[in-house]
């Protein structure tokens, strides 16, 4: 995958952009983080389309995926 400072740029604008539109969201995902959410740790996800369609999903955390967690919080 090729990035460049442009692309890179781009999503850092749009992620600032989603954190000023969902302000609880990131601060959820910090709590969630400063409380020992660790490799191993489930997250689920539900989403409610707006015809009411329920989809739901889990995830299980790697040391990776907190990792990058926290450095998209910080």
């Amino acid at each position: 995958m090729n990035m460049n400072i442009g692309m890179l740029m781009q999503l850092k604008t749009e992620l600032e952009g989603f954190q000023s539109r969902h302000p609880k969201f990131p601060l959820f995902l910090k709590a969630a983080c400063d409380r020992g959410v660790t490799e191993g740790a489930v997250i689920e996800i539900s989403v409610k389309t707006p015809d009411g369609q329920v989809l739901d999903s889990n995830l299980k955390l790697t040391a990776e995926d907190v990792d990058l967690i926290r450095k998209l919080l910080s």
